[in-house]
């Protein structure tokens, strides 16, 4: 394999990168004077892959839910476990599934490429019966139930339902009790063959390792064949929202409000400076050293737990606010006030170097926690980006593209997602 350096002098940092003659694109960033190193296996396909791309080109519907649910079966197998593997390296494992990828990762301090082995190993060797796949269903079914309890979680769907008529990015990343049923082990395995193909996954590793040595590891451990990606099916959305408002009833202490504005996009990724300048923009416009955040919290109308950022990803961007608020609606007026008087006066100079500072920052101490390191190496490869493609691009953001980001906040894209506390 044919290694690559990238190199950040500033962060004192190094990522060697590689393709794997399988497809398979691998990052390792040693740390130094780290004892720990965490590894992630990530596969691009997640929730919003509710359609699989043909040979013909045409794309068929896949259950909702499927990503979530194949992740969960991919941890065992026909003899063991492999949760009971890591426990013999000391290592904590575990995975995710997120609306664009599913990840299989493990932290440890010691016996870093025997666990690296057993993380390889288990995600290449699927096993699925009949009899198990039912089992999981109904553990997979508690587990929607559970986060329709969950006040955050149920906000944030119901925004995403509001704003969108067709993304998938609008459905529970579990699916529903309906969906998962038409799950089995034969949809499994064809899903896991289509996607789960090393030239449509990354493996990062971050710590105390020898970058030649997890090449090495790698380069013995990986026996798929590279094949053709399957294309993620991309609808463009309407650029009014489906509905302004949404509430449920929850058990809360005090209402909730999240405020949305979905960016009207024609393709299925805005750029990474787009995403950085929105994130400067927010600061500067609503962050926590703003006089606006100031008179907010003094009004009573938001609490210390507002915020304000941007949800992007494979055909979705949403601009959100939320927190707690006893008057959600008074609180919107507010924040639309404020956007409408940046909109006509203009960022300040001072609060957009602030803000810029402020991101610039965030972006340096990202590289200082390893699993933050690694996740984020993930999502600037499946995006397109090199390793501390960021760190330029922050440094020559100007103003007015934070303002041109302020400009894609429109009314006709907009809803409020409320959650009330349940009647006494």
């Amino acid at each position: 394999m044919k290694i690559e350096k990238f190199e950040n002098k500033l962060l004192n940092e190094t990522v060697y990168c590689a393709r794997h003659p399988s497809g398979l694109e691998i990052k390792v960033m040693p740390k130094s004077g780290y004892k720990s190193a965490f590894a992630m296996f990530a596969v691009k396909y997640g929730s919003i892959d509710t359609f699989l791309q043909q040979k013909d080109g045409s794309f068929t519907p896949i259950p909702e839910g499927t990503a979530h649910f194949l992740e969960h079966k991919l941890f065992e197998s026909e003899e063991l476990d492999a949760f009971k593997l890591f426990e013999k390296t000391g290592a904590y494992a575990n995975a995710y599934t997120s609306f664009e990828q599913t990840a299989y990762l493990f932290k440890g301090s010691e016996n870093i490429l025997q666990s690296l082995g057993y993380l390889l190993d288990f995600v290449q060797h699927p096993y699925f019966t009949a009899e198990t796949v039912q089992k999981e269903q109904g553990i997979i079914g508690q587990e929607i139930r559970m986060y329709l309890d969950d006040p955050e979680w149920v906000i944030m769907l119901n925004l995403l339902k509001a704003l969108y008529k067709d993304n998938p990015v609008r459905v529970d990343i579990a699916g529903t009790q309906e969906s998962i049923s038409h799950i089995d082990d034969k949809l499994l395995y064809s899903l896991y063959n289509s996607f789960y193909n090393p030239s449509n996954m990354i493996l990062t590793v971050v710590g105390s390792v020898d970058p030649e040595e997890i090449f090495s590891k790698v380069e013995t451990s990986i026996i798929r064949e590279k094949k053709t990606v399957p294309e993620r099916k991309f609808t463009v959305d309407s650029p009014e929202s489906v509905k302004k408002y949404i509430s449920s009833k929850l058990s809360v202490g005090r209402k909730q409000f999240m405020l949305g504005y979905k960016e009207h996009i024609l393709k299925p990724l805005i750029s990474l400076e787009d995403e950085i300048a929105s994130q400067v923009m927010l600061e500067a416009v609503f962050g926590v050293s703003t006089d606006f955040y100031k008179q907010m919290l003094d009004d009573g109308l938001i609490s210390l737990d507002f915020s304000a950022f941007l949800f992007n990803g494979y055909g979705f961007s949403v601009f959100m606010f939320g927190g707690g608020s006893d008057d959600p609606e008074k609180t919107v007026k507010a924040i639309k006030d404020r956007i409408n008087q940046v909109k006509e006066n203009g960022i300040s100079a001072d609060d957009f170097e602030r803000a810029k500072r402020k991101i610039y920052g965030k972006f340096v101490m990202l590289y200082n926690e390893i699993d933050v390191s690694a996740n984020y190496l993930v999502s600037l490869y499946f995006t397109g980006y090199e390793p501390f493609a960021e760190m330029n691009i922050i440094r020559d953001l100007t103003v007015e593209k934070a303002e041109k980001r302020l400009a894609c906040l429109n009314e006709e894209g907009c809803a409020l997602s409320v959650i009330e506390p349940m009647d006494k």
